[in-house]
């Protein structure tokens, strides 16, 4: 039988760049569930994989409801099928409104910059 390898606040920390705050916030949030060996705190190559979903997913801006969804259909049993197509929809959400939120930032900077324009052009009192 193959021993799981273990992973220490500290080396998770170190390998993904969190602080261990982090990391409680998101074992308190159970996303994350590492085993307890008195204070010590343990993580698996599943909590591994889990937190690396949880950072990329806050990197793209969706909440953590979201990524919890997502995470938690890898264990569904369907060869992460599942996962698969509702991540892909998920980030098909999120581009399309990161381009309609830049559609909108366009037009408000078009705006700024004409309105500086006839602000810029009018004669000083």
């Amino acid at each position: 039988m193959l021993q799981e390898r273990l992973f220490s606040i500290g080396q998770m920390c170190e390998q993904f760049g969190v602080t261990a705050r982090a990391l409680r916030f998101y074992e308190d949030e159970e996303l994350i569930s590492p085993e307890r060996r008195g204070l010590q705190r343990l993580y698996s190559e599943r909590d591994r994989a889990r937190l690396a979903w949880i950072l990329r997913g806050k990197s793209v801006g969706f909440s953590l409801a979201t990524i919890r969804e997502m995470i938690d259909l890898y264990d569904v049993g369907d060869q992460r099928e599942t996962q698969r197509l509702v991540t892909l929809e998920r980030c098909r959400e999120r581009v399309a409104a990161l381009e309609r939120q830049r559609h909108d930032i366009d037009a408000t900077l078009t705006e700024l910059h004409e309105f500086i324009a006839l602000v810029s052009g009018q004669p000083k009192d």
